[in-house]
């Protein structure tokens, strides 16, 4: 969209194509009407300002100004009298140029600052942010930014599950706040996520630095730190799989990883309940990859991995 088709659909001379394209791009965006609106007034008080001076006396300016050169000994190289029209109009083209810069200023500006929060419901979802940050949204979840990241931060506030791959710009950090807890990364591939009473952040690729008050650790490649909300220390692991990655690829890979949490994942996904009885059993390492299986064709894998029993109880998964 440009101005100078804004200005033909104001005043009406625009042809059917190019009205449907105004229309169009007015109703696309609530922030496409908004400039539209503020532009409108910009046209409209122009013209008042424009209409407020139709006092003057044209010829008794002209003269004037002959006047004036003659007294200077500046010669007229035969000057018409519409010379003095076009002054006028190009000092109108003026004032609504930068009546129009004006508006355009103030509505950037506004825009810049306006909060955005996007949210997946019972989805996921992905988005682009301002800086080019690539996000998955985890159903339940949502993200709030300025329209524009301006300043020396990328600072963003999210509440769930998210994954980043974070545009870099070693200038301008890229910080997540999730409760009490922040993520400062200046470009790299991460998951974060807040539930029951906890933050887990997973590293895929780069450095991140997470903090919780005065406490500060550095996360790289396949590390993650688990803070729980009563807990002040920061103590950083070794990632056993990608278990997180299920919501974004429907892939759960397990790498030595604790049967417990593979359950925890599998009734967090399935909306199960799964219940290890033994505790010898909760510790005992898993190695494989399910992609997009169901349940039922899970356990059935973990049955015969560990030679174990599954009863059924009611709403209850028993392995034992």
């Amino acid at each position: 969209m440009n101005d100078d088709l804004l200005v033909k659909y104001l005043v009406g001379q625009t042809n059917t194509d190019e009205s449907a394209i105004v229309e169009y791009w007015l109703k696309a965006d609530k922030k496409n009407l908004d400039y539209y609106k503020g532009f409108k007034k910009i046209w409209e008080d122009s013209l008042l300002i424009a209409a407020q001076n139709t006092h003057l006396d044209e010829n008794a300016a002209w003269k004037r100004l002959q006047n004036r050169m003659h007294e200077k000994h500046v010669p007229v190289h035969n000057l018409k009298k519409t010379s003095f029209q076009w002054l006028r109009i190009a000092a109108s083209i003026a004032l609504i140029s930068t009546l129009g810069w004006l508006g355009y200023s103030y509505f950037e500006n506004k825009s810049a600052n306006t909060l955005i929060q996007i949210h997946a419901a019972n989805t996921t979802l992905n988005d682009t942010l301002p800086d080019g940050t690539r996000v998955t949204l985890n159903k339940n979840s949502s993200l709030s930014y300025t329209s524009r990241f301006k300043g020396n931060t990328r600072p963003v506030t999210l509440k769930g599950e998210a994954f980043f791959y974070v545009s870099p710009d070693k200038t301008k950090p890229f910080i997540i706040t999730i409760n009490d807890v922040t993520v400062q990364v200046v470009g790299t591939s991460f998951n974060v996520k807040n539930k029951y009473g906890k933050t887990t952040v997973d590293v895929e690729t780069g450095i991140v630095k997470v903090s919780k008050n005065k406490d500060q650790v550095e996360l790289r490649h396949g590390e993650k730190v688990i803070i729980t909300d009563l807990q002040s220390q920061l103590l950083k692991s070794v990632s056993k799989g990608k278990l997180y990655n299920y919501y974004r690829n429907k892939e759960l890979i397990c790498e030595q990883t604790p049967l417990q949490e593979l359950v925890d994942a599998l009734n967090e996904i399935y909306d199960a309940n799964i219940i290890i009885k033994k505790t010898a059993l909760q510790k005992k390492p898993i190695t494989t990859v399910f992609k997009d299986q169901s349940l039922d064709q899970i356990l059935e894998v973990i049955q015969e991995t560990f030679m174990i029993e599954i009863e059924r109880k009611g709403n209850q998964i028993i392995l034992e």
